[in-house]
């Protein structure tokens, strides 16, 4: 019997993917099917370029067609397509651009938040997606000074033009704004200004839109939900009990929104000396995973205390640049593939939940 196009689909079928549990050919991602003989070739197109298991799930197909009879080579191309979550509120329309947009929030300041958002942007770009990142933290914007990015926000006439830096795309208050002037605004300023960075700006074709949220469950989360539709919320912690406790805060905010929590990231989690590598637990251990556990959410990833990640964050040069085979950077590669796997699984889910009213 010839092999066939429909032979190779059914074998697939034996090859699941680990986060959508549903087999591939039903998901759609088996592209551009070519037999020829006994040679096969096809493509298997992820919904994420950071796919942790991209090359376990390649093999996986490779060995799936090669057991049909006939079959006496195959080769398999793996791609990716980043899939939008799509709102399904039709009354809050897409950011033109965007394709999902991930917060980065804590429930109190001090955790390191803004290095949490840098580095994860950073990493998310490494693994070949498309990234920009909004610094909302409208009354301490830090993004810039990570980066390294001086200057102004330009225009192209209609709409602002985004400076790009390390590859990342970037919209920030301290654009806009001398390093040493407060900004003293009430709520509806902060609605505007939030609105504009999403809404008139030359987003290009990103995957990924990463917010940097202000600490704490203010003003800007609710402008933020009001104004586009969020893909995920990651609420950033560190293992000691007051974190936590502000962080079941953060989670409970993100739920009341409407906002789907991807997850939690444990900063700060140990210190390991770079002399003698005995690891010191400054903060405690273990808290940021007993909390996830404990409220039903994904953990993303721990990330430890180390000297170059703070010097990477002061001098503009962040520790996934300057060190990326680092504990920290293979820290936040590790948690970019968890949090890419955790949009594409909301990517699939959309159904409609009116917005719970918020006192």
């Amino acid at each position: 019997m010839a092999l066939e196009q429909a032979h190779i689909l059914q074998a697939l079928t034996a090859v699941k993917d680990p986060d959508l549990h549903k087999d591939i050919v039903k998901l759609g991602f088996v592209k551009d099917v070519v037999v020829n003989g006994g040679h096969v070739s096809f493509t298997v197109e992820l919904t994420t370029p950071a796919c942790p298991v991209k090359e376990q799930m390649k093999e996986q197909a490779r060995a799936a067609v090669m057991q049909l009879a006939g079959v006496t080579d195959v080769t398999v191309t793996m791609t990716a397509q980043v899939r939008a979550a799509v709102s399904p509120d039709l009354n809050k329309a897409p950011i033109p651009g965007v394709k999902n947009v991930i917060a980065v929030g804590a429930g109190k300041g001090g955790v390191g938040k803004t290095t949490v958002a840098v580095n994860l942007a950073l990493a998310l770009a490494r693994t070949g997606g498309r990234v920009g990142i909004i610094d909302a933290d409208i009354y301490g914007p830090n993004v810039p000074i990570m980066l390294g990015l001086k200057g102004q926000l330009g225009t192209d006439g209609e709409k602002i033009v985004p400076p790009e830096k390390y590859g990342l795309q970037v919209v920030s208050m301290g654009f806009l704004t001398s390093d040493d002037a407060p900004i003293i605004w009430r709520g509806p300023m902060l609605h505007g200004v939030i609105r504009q960075f999403f809404m008139d700006v030359r987003w290009d074709n990103l995957d990924y839109l990463v917010v940097d949220l202000p600490p704490g469950t203010g003003d800007v989360a609710l402008s933020l939900s009001q104004t586009a539709y969020v893909a995920g919320a990651i609420v950033v912690t560190t293992p000691q009990q007051v974190a936590l406790s502000d962080s079941r805060r953060a989670v409970a905010m993100y739920q009341k929104l409407n906002i789907p929590v991807l997850g939690l990231i444990e900063n700060m989690s140990y210190f390991a000396c770079p002399s003698c590598r005995h690891e010191s637990d400054i903060f405690g251990r273990g808290g940021g995973m007993r909390l996830a556990d404990e409220m039903n959410i994904p953990f993303l990833g721990s990330i430890p205390i180390s000297e170059p990640l703070r010097v990477g964050g002061d001098t503009g040069v962040p520790i996934m640049l300057s060190d990326p085979t680092s504990p920290a950077a293979q820290a936040f590669v590790a948690s970019a593939e968890r949090t890419a796997a955790q949009v594409s699984i909301q990517s699939f889910r959309t159904p409609f939940i009116p917005l719970k009213p918020v006192n």
